[in-house]
Protein backbone atom coordinates (compact mmCIF):
# COMPACT_ATOMS: atom_id res chain seq x y z
CA UNK A 1 0.00 0.00 0.00
CA UNK A 2 1.20 3.71 -0.98
CA UNK A 3 2.35 5.87 1.64
CA UNK A 4 -0.63 8.07 -0.05
CA UNK A 5 -3.08 5.31 0.45
CA UNK A 6 -2.17 4.92 3.58
CA UNK A 7 -3.15 8.10 5.42
CA UNK A 8 -6.31 8.11 2.97
CA UNK A 9 -7.75 5.14 4.47
CA UNK A 10 -6.31 6.66 8.35
CA UNK A 11 -7.28 10.34 8.04
CA UNK A 12 -10.19 11.10 5.38
CA UNK A 13 -13.05 10.60 7.68
CA UNK A 14 -10.99 13.11 10.03
CA UNK A 15 -10.00 15.61 7.04
CA UNK A 16 -13.84 15.54 5.92
CA UNK A 17 -15.27 16.33 9.32
CA UNK A 18 -12.49 18.97 10.04
CA UNK A 19 -13.47 20.86 7.23
CA UNK A 20 -17.39 20.31 7.04
CA UNK A 21 -17.11 22.37 10.19
CA UNK A 22 -15.19 25.00 8.65
CA UNK A 23 -17.19 25.06 5.86
CA UNK A 24 -20.57 24.01 6.49
CA UNK A 25 -21.13 22.56 3.47
CA UNK A 26 -19.90 18.29 2.82
CA UNK A 27 -19.21 18.62 -0.81
CA UNK A 28 -16.69 21.44 -0.73
CA UNK A 29 -15.74 19.63 2.36
CA UNK A 30 -15.18 16.42 0.36
CA UNK A 31 -13.93 17.67 -3.08
CA UNK A 32 -11.25 19.65 -0.91
CA UNK A 33 -9.71 16.70 1.17
CA UNK A 34 -9.79 14.96 -2.03
CA UNK A 35 -8.05 17.81 -4.21
CA UNK A 36 -5.53 17.76 -0.86
CA UNK A 37 -5.31 13.95 -1.72
CA UNK A 38 -4.05 14.38 -5.42
CA UNK A 39 -1.65 17.09 -4.61
CA UNK A 40 -0.19 14.40 -1.73
CA UNK A 41 0.51 11.74 -5.06
CA UNK A 42 1.73 14.52 -6.54
CA UNK A 43 4.29 15.71 -4.07
CA UNK A 44 4.95 12.63 -1.45
CA UNK A 45 6.81 10.25 -4.02
CA UNK A 46 9.06 13.44 -4.61
CA UNK A 47 9.12 15.87 -1.74
CA UNK A 48 8.67 12.68 1.14
CA UNK A 49 6.08 11.97 3.31
CA UNK A 50 5.68 15.06 5.94
CA UNK A 51 6.28 14.67 9.65
CA UNK A 52 2.61 14.90 10.21
CA UNK A 53 0.69 13.25 6.66
CA UNK A 54 -2.80 14.17 8.80
CA UNK A 55 -2.15 17.65 9.30
CA UNK A 56 -0.86 18.61 6.13
CA UNK A 57 -3.59 17.09 4.63
CA UNK A 58 -6.00 19.40 6.49
CA UNK A 59 -3.95 22.06 6.30
CA UNK A 60 -3.85 21.58 2.28
CA UNK A 61 -7.82 21.07 1.89
CA UNK A 62 -8.35 24.19 4.14
CA UNK A 63 -6.08 26.26 1.37
CA UNK A 64 -7.86 24.72 -1.61
CA UNK A 65 -10.95 25.37 -0.04
CA UNK A 66 -9.86 29.09 0.11
CA UNK A 67 -8.44 29.23 -3.46
CA UNK A 68 -12.12 27.95 -4.22
CA UNK A 69 -13.84 30.31 -2.19
CA UNK A 70 -12.02 33.26 -3.57
CA UNK A 71 -11.70 32.36 -6.93
CA UNK A 72 -15.17 31.14 -8.02
CA UNK A 73 -17.29 34.03 -6.47
CA UNK A 74 -16.30 37.72 -5.80
CA UNK A 75 -19.64 38.13 -3.45
CA UNK A 76 -18.88 39.51 -0.46
CA UNK A 77 -19.97 36.45 2.05
CA UNK A 78 -17.50 34.24 -0.10
CA UNK A 79 -14.76 36.40 0.61
CA UNK A 80 -16.08 36.42 4.46
CA UNK A 81 -15.97 32.71 3.99
CA UNK A 82 -12.45 32.73 2.75
CA UNK A 83 -11.73 35.02 5.37
CA UNK A 84 -13.05 33.19 8.29
CA UNK A 85 -11.25 29.78 6.97
CA UNK A 86 -7.65 31.95 6.84
CA UNK A 87 -7.93 33.10 10.65
CA UNK A 88 -10.49 30.98 12.01
CA UNK A 89 -10.27 32.70 15.51
CA UNK A 90 -11.77 30.65 18.45
CA UNK A 91 -13.34 27.50 17.90
CA UNK A 92 -17.14 27.87 18.06
CA UNK A 93 -19.04 26.20 21.21
CA UNK A 94 -19.19 22.75 20.02
CA UNK A 95 -22.20 21.28 22.64
CA UNK A 96 -22.18 17.92 23.94
CA UNK A 97 -20.06 16.30 21.49
CA UNK A 98 -16.55 17.57 21.08
CA UNK A 99 -14.77 14.80 18.87
CA UNK A 100 -15.15 15.97 14.96
CA UNK A 101 -15.71 12.21 13.58
CA UNK A 102 -18.45 11.70 15.88
CA UNK A 103 -20.21 14.92 15.56
CA UNK A 104 -19.97 14.36 11.78
CA UNK A 105 -22.13 10.44 12.85
CA UNK A 106 -24.68 12.64 15.05
CA UNK A 107 -25.41 15.61 12.36
CA UNK A 108 -25.44 12.85 9.32
CA UNK A 109 -27.98 11.18 11.24
CA UNK A 110 -30.49 14.06 11.04
CA UNK A 111 -33.76 12.29 11.05
CA UNK A 112 -34.72 14.07 7.94
CA UNK A 113 -32.84 11.83 5.97
CA UNK A 114 -33.67 7.67 5.81
CA UNK A 115 -32.33 5.71 8.21
CA UNK A 116 -30.12 3.98 4.84
CA UNK A 117 -28.83 6.90 4.15
CA UNK A 118 -27.86 8.11 7.38
CA UNK A 119 -25.41 5.13 8.04
CA UNK A 120 -24.53 5.10 4.50
CA UNK A 121 -23.27 8.82 4.35
CA UNK A 122 -21.77 8.67 7.68
CA UNK A 123 -19.75 5.10 6.62
CA UNK A 124 -18.36 7.71 3.78
CA UNK A 125 -17.86 10.94 5.68
CA UNK A 126 -16.18 8.95 8.51
CA UNK A 127 -14.98 6.04 8.01
CA UNK A 128 -13.50 6.88 4.68
CA UNK A 129 -15.04 3.62 3.30
CA UNK A 130 -15.93 3.43 -0.88
CA UNK A 131 -18.98 3.44 -2.29
CA UNK A 132 -17.74 -0.40 -3.19
CA UNK A 133 -17.32 -1.17 0.35
CA UNK A 134 -20.57 0.83 1.71
CA UNK A 135 -22.67 -1.06 -1.50
CA UNK A 136 -21.29 -4.82 0.34
CA UNK A 137 -22.00 -3.51 3.77
CA UNK A 138 -25.69 -3.37 2.63
CA UNK A 139 -25.41 -6.14 0.25
CA UNK A 140 -26.80 -4.15 -2.52
CA UNK A 141 -24.94 -3.11 -6.26
CA UNK A 142 -22.78 -0.68 -6.23
CA UNK A 143 -25.03 1.43 -8.55
CA UNK A 144 -27.76 1.67 -5.86
CA UNK A 145 -25.39 2.95 -3.02
CA UNK A 146 -23.87 5.44 -4.97
CA UNK A 147 -27.30 6.27 -6.36
CA UNK A 148 -28.28 6.37 -2.23
CA UNK A 149 -25.19 8.61 -1.28
CA UNK A 150 -25.71 11.35 -3.95
CA UNK A 151 -29.52 11.40 -3.18
CA UNK A 152 -28.95 11.98 0.87
CA UNK A 153 -26.68 14.93 -0.36
CA UNK A 154 -29.24 16.67 -2.11
CA UNK A 155 -31.59 15.76 0.65
CA UNK A 156 -28.98 17.99 2.73
CA UNK A 157 -29.17 21.07 0.63
CA UNK A 158 -32.32 20.82 -0.32
CA UNK A 159 -34.14 21.15 3.55
CA UNK A 160 -30.89 23.15 4.13
CA UNK A 161 -29.85 20.47 6.64
CA UNK A 162 -27.27 22.48 9.34
CA UNK A 163 -24.07 20.75 10.17
CA UNK A 164 -24.10 21.67 13.75
CA UNK A 165 -23.83 19.89 17.31
CA UNK A 166 -27.45 18.89 18.08
CA UNK A 167 -28.58 19.46 21.51
CA UNK A 168 -27.96 17.12 24.22
CA UNK A 169 -31.37 16.41 24.58
CA UNK A 170 -31.65 15.74 20.68
CA UNK A 171 -28.54 13.22 20.95
CA UNK A 172 -30.84 9.79 21.68
CA UNK A 173 -33.25 10.49 18.78
CA UNK A 174 -30.49 9.99 16.35
CA UNK A 175 -28.65 7.43 18.53
CA UNK A 176 -29.65 4.10 16.25
CA UNK A 177 -27.99 5.51 13.32
CA UNK A 178 -24.89 6.34 14.93
CA UNK A 179 -24.65 2.95 16.48
CA UNK A 180 -25.15 0.71 13.42
CA UNK A 181 -22.93 3.53 11.46
CA UNK A 182 -20.03 2.27 14.00
CA UNK A 183 -21.02 -1.04 14.12
CA UNK A 184 -20.48 -1.25 9.99
CA UNK A 185 -16.96 0.79 10.19
CA UNK A 186 -15.92 -2.21 11.90
CA UNK A 187 -17.50 -4.79 10.23
CA UNK A 188 -15.49 -3.19 7.35
CA UNK A 189 -12.59 -3.14 9.40
CA UNK A 190 -12.99 -6.90 10.64
CA UNK A 191 -13.00 -8.37 7.88
CA UNK A 192 -12.44 -6.21 5.10
CA UNK A 193 -14.83 -6.83 1.66
CA UNK A 194 -11.63 -6.90 -0.37
CA UNK A 195 -7.91 -6.24 -0.63
CA UNK A 196 -5.50 -8.63 0.01
CA UNK A 197 -5.67 -7.82 3.89
CA UNK A 198 -8.23 -9.97 5.77
CA UNK A 199 -8.46 -7.01 8.28
CA UNK A 200 -8.06 -3.23 8.21
CA UNK A 201 -6.60 -2.02 11.43
CA UNK A 202 -7.38 1.98 11.08
CA UNK A 203 -11.03 1.22 10.89
CA UNK A 204 -10.87 -1.29 13.73
CA UNK A 205 -9.24 1.15 15.90
CA UNK A 206 -11.26 3.84 14.77
CA UNK A 207 -14.48 2.06 15.44
CA UNK A 208 -13.62 0.83 19.42
CA UNK A 209 -12.23 4.36 19.84
CA UNK A 210 -15.35 6.13 18.50
CA UNK A 211 -17.54 3.41 20.56
CA UNK A 212 -15.44 4.32 23.83
CA UNK A 213 -16.42 8.28 22.70
CA UNK A 214 -20.08 7.49 22.47
CA UNK A 215 -19.91 5.37 26.52
CA UNK A 216 -18.54 8.54 27.62
CA UNK A 217 -20.98 10.92 26.39
CA UNK A 218 -23.54 8.78 27.25
CA UNK A 219 -23.16 6.11 29.84
CA UNK A 220 -26.53 5.33 31.14
CA UNK A 221 -27.74 4.00 27.04
CA UNK A 222 -27.60 0.21 27.57
CA UNK A 223 -27.04 -0.06 23.52
CA UNK A 224 -24.11 2.20 23.91
CA UNK A 225 -22.30 -0.16 26.60
CA UNK A 226 -23.96 -3.16 24.34
CA UNK A 227 -21.58 -1.98 21.13
CA UNK A 228 -18.91 -1.22 22.99
CA UNK A 229 -18.87 -4.27 24.57
CA UNK A 230 -19.51 -6.67 21.27
CA UNK A 231 -16.53 -4.61 19.72
CA UNK A 232 -14.01 -4.81 22.36
CA UNK A 233 -14.68 -8.76 22.66
CA UNK A 234 -14.33 -8.97 18.76
CA UNK A 235 -11.20 -7.01 18.70
CA UNK A 236 -9.86 -8.88 21.53
CA UNK A 237 -9.47 -12.24 18.83
CA UNK A 238 -7.63 -9.61 15.99
CA UNK A 239 -4.11 -10.99 16.38
CA UNK A 240 -5.56 -15.15 16.34
CA UNK A 241 -7.22 -14.50 13.48
CA UNK A 242 -4.50 -14.38 11.07
CA UNK A 243 -1.52 -17.02 11.20
CA UNK A 244 1.96 -15.94 10.28
CA UNK A 245 1.82 -16.55 6.89
CA UNK A 246 -1.44 -14.28 6.79
CA UNK A 247 -3.81 -17.17 6.44
CA UNK A 248 -7.36 -16.73 7.93
CA UNK A 249 -7.49 -19.20 10.95
CA UNK A 250 -11.32 -19.77 11.85
CA UNK A 251 -12.61 -19.21 15.34
CA UNK A 252 -12.68 -23.08 16.09
CA UNK A 253 -8.77 -23.24 15.25
CA UNK A 254 -7.53 -20.13 17.10
CA UNK A 255 -5.27 -20.16 19.85
CA UNK A 256 -6.55 -18.24 22.59
CA UNK A 257 -3.26 -17.89 24.43
CA UNK A 258 -3.34 -14.65 21.82
CA UNK A 259 -6.43 -13.47 22.38
CA UNK A 260 -6.16 -10.35 24.53
CA UNK A 261 -6.66 -11.02 28.09
CA UNK A 262 -7.18 -6.91 29.08
CA UNK A 263 -10.33 -6.73 26.08
CA UNK A 264 -11.80 -9.97 27.08
CA UNK A 265 -11.99 -8.77 30.68
CA UNK A 266 -12.89 -5.39 29.99
CA UNK A 267 -16.14 -6.37 27.40
CA UNK A 268 -17.11 -9.41 29.61
CA UNK A 269 -17.65 -6.41 32.38
CA UNK A 270 -19.44 -4.18 30.12
CA UNK A 271 -22.18 -7.03 29.05
CA UNK A 272 -22.68 -8.04 33.05
CA UNK A 273 -23.32 -4.20 33.65
CA UNK A 274 -25.60 -4.90 30.57
CA UNK A 275 -27.41 -7.67 31.92
CA UNK A 276 -27.91 -5.85 35.23
CA UNK A 277 -29.70 -3.14 33.32
CA UNK A 278 -32.45 -5.65 32.32
CA UNK A 279 -33.48 -3.93 29.01
CA UNK A 280 -31.37 -6.00 26.32
CA UNK A 281 -31.40 -4.45 22.70
CA UNK A 282 -30.23 -6.22 19.39
CA UNK A 283 -26.14 -5.35 20.34
CA UNK A 284 -26.01 -5.98 23.69
CA UNK A 285 -27.11 -9.73 22.65
CA UNK A 286 -24.74 -10.00 20.32
CA UNK A 287 -22.11 -8.83 22.80
CA UNK A 288 -23.48 -11.49 24.89
CA UNK A 289 -22.52 -14.19 22.12
CA UNK A 290 -19.23 -13.24 21.96
CA UNK A 291 -18.65 -13.10 25.61
CA UNK A 292 -20.14 -16.33 25.42
CA UNK A 293 -17.50 -17.79 22.86
CA UNK A 294 -14.60 -15.70 25.14
CA UNK A 295 -15.83 -17.76 28.28
CA UNK A 296 -14.75 -21.42 27.14
CA UNK A 297 -10.96 -22.24 27.22
CA UNK A 298 -11.24 -23.92 24.41
CA UNK A 299 -13.53 -24.27 21.33
CA UNK A 300 -14.75 -27.90 22.27
CA UNK A 301 -15.81 -26.40 25.78
CA UNK A 302 -18.17 -23.46 23.81
CA UNK A 303 -21.70 -23.08 25.64
CA UNK A 304 -23.30 -23.93 22.24
CA UNK A 305 -26.73 -24.47 23.50
CA UNK A 306 -26.58 -21.01 25.65
CA UNK A 307 -25.22 -19.49 22.33
CA UNK A 308 -28.53 -21.01 20.28
CA UNK A 309 -30.78 -19.24 22.99
CA UNK A 310 -29.14 -15.65 22.86
CA UNK A 311 -29.04 -16.30 18.80
CA UNK A 312 -32.86 -17.32 19.49
CA UNK A 313 -33.68 -13.80 21.25
CA UNK A 314 -31.50 -11.42 18.78
CA UNK A 315 -33.61 -13.11 15.52
CA UNK A 316 -36.70 -12.29 17.75
CA UNK A 317 -35.00 -8.45 18.44
CA UNK A 318 -33.44 -7.66 15.04
CA UNK A 319 -34.89 -10.81 12.50
CA UNK A 320 -32.57 -10.95 9.46
CA UNK A 321 -31.15 -13.24 7.16
CA UNK A 322 -27.39 -12.81 8.27
CA UNK A 323 -28.88 -13.29 11.73
CA UNK A 324 -30.85 -16.64 11.05
CA UNK A 325 -27.52 -17.72 9.20
CA UNK A 326 -25.41 -17.33 12.18
CA UNK A 327 -28.20 -19.16 14.64
CA UNK A 328 -27.70 -21.99 11.99
CA UNK A 329 -23.92 -22.26 12.50
CA UNK A 330 -25.42 -22.60 16.45
CA UNK A 331 -27.96 -25.29 15.74
CA UNK A 332 -25.47 -27.32 13.74
CA UNK A 333 -23.28 -27.58 17.12
CA UNK A 334 -26.42 -28.34 18.94
CA UNK A 335 -28.34 -30.18 16.87
CA UNK A 336 -26.23 -31.71 14.30
CA UNK A 337 -25.51 -30.19 10.26
CA UNK A 338 -28.37 -31.43 9.00
CA UNK A 339 -30.78 -29.61 10.94
CA UNK A 340 -29.15 -26.43 10.39
CA UNK A 341 -28.50 -26.96 6.22
CA UNK A 342 -32.73 -27.11 6.58
CA UNK A 343 -32.63 -23.52 8.01
CA UNK A 344 -30.28 -22.38 5.23
CA UNK A 345 -33.03 -22.82 2.26
CA UNK A 346 -35.29 -19.97 2.67
CA UNK A 347 -32.56 -17.80 3.65
CA UNK A 348 -31.20 -15.47 0.08
CA UNK A 349 -27.92 -13.62 0.52
CA UNK A 350 -27.41 -12.09 -2.70
CA UNK A 351 -23.31 -10.74 -3.57
CA UNK A 352 -22.38 -12.49 0.26
CA UNK A 353 -20.49 -15.49 0.15
CA UNK A 354 -21.05 -15.83 3.69
CA UNK A 355 -24.32 -18.36 2.68
CA UNK A 356 -22.72 -20.31 0.22
CA UNK A 357 -19.51 -20.94 2.44
CA UNK A 358 -21.89 -22.38 5.64
CA UNK A 359 -23.67 -24.53 2.91
CA UNK A 360 -20.42 -25.90 1.48
CA UNK A 361 -19.21 -26.32 5.39
CA UNK A 362 -22.35 -28.19 6.11
CA UNK A 363 -22.59 -30.43 3.52
CA UNK A 364 -18.73 -31.25 3.85
CA UNK A 365 -19.65 -32.48 7.49
CA UNK A 366 -22.24 -34.41 6.02
CA UNK A 367 -19.89 -36.31 3.63
CA UNK A 368 -21.75 -34.88 0.75
CA UNK A 369 -18.51 -34.17 -1.10
CA UNK A 370 -19.86 -32.75 -4.54
CA UNK A 371 -22.16 -30.66 -3.24
CA UNK A 372 -19.69 -29.01 -1.24
CA UNK A 373 -17.22 -28.48 -3.71
CA UNK A 374 -19.97 -26.69 -5.65
CA UNK A 375 -21.16 -24.33 -2.78
CA UNK A 376 -17.65 -23.69 -2.27
CA UNK A 377 -17.63 -22.42 -5.72
CA UNK A 378 -20.37 -20.33 -5.80
CA UNK A 379 -18.58 -18.59 -2.78
CA UNK A 380 -15.20 -18.06 -4.31
CA UNK A 381 -17.22 -16.31 -7.11
CA UNK A 382 -18.58 -13.81 -4.98
CA UNK A 383 -15.81 -13.60 -2.22
CA UNK A 384 -13.88 -10.01 -2.70
CA UNK A 385 -11.20 -10.55 0.30
CA UNK A 386 -8.25 -12.53 -1.10
CA UNK A 387 -7.99 -14.03 2.42
CA UNK A 388 -11.61 -15.31 2.57
CA UNK A 389 -10.63 -17.08 -0.92
CA UNK A 390 -7.61 -18.43 -0.26
CA UNK A 391 -9.39 -19.99 2.88
CA UNK A 392 -12.30 -21.38 0.71
CA UNK A 393 -9.95 -22.48 -2.02
CA UNK A 394 -7.93 -24.62 0.44
CA UNK A 395 -11.48 -25.88 1.90
CA UNK A 396 -12.60 -26.95 -1.39
CA UNK A 397 -8.69 -28.44 -1.86
CA UNK A 398 -9.38 -30.88 1.12
CA UNK A 399 -12.33 -32.01 -0.24
CA UNK A 400 -10.64 -33.02 -3.33
CA UNK A 401 -8.18 -34.47 -1.13
CA UNK A 402 -10.82 -36.64 0.82
CA UNK A 403 -12.13 -37.55 -2.57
Amino acid sequence: MSDVEAVFRESYGRAVAVLTRLLGDIDAAEEAVQDAFLTAVQRWPADGVPPSPAGWIVTTARNRAIDRLRRESTRTDRYRAAALLADPGPPPEEGAVRDDRLRMLFTCCHPALAPAARVALTLRLVGGLSTAEIAHAFLVPEATMAQRLVRAKGKIRAARIPYRVPAAADLPDRLAGVLAAVYLVYTEGHTASAGDRLVRTDLCVEAVRLARQLAELMPDEPEVLGLLALLLLSESRRAARVAPDGSLVPLPEQDRSRWDAALVAEGQELVRRCLRRGAPGPYQVQAAIQAAHSDAATAEQTDWAQVLALYDHLLALAPSPVVALNRAVAVAEVRGPAAALALLEPLDLPRSHLLPAVRADLLRRLGRTAEAAAAYDTALAVAGNATERAFLERRRAELTGAD
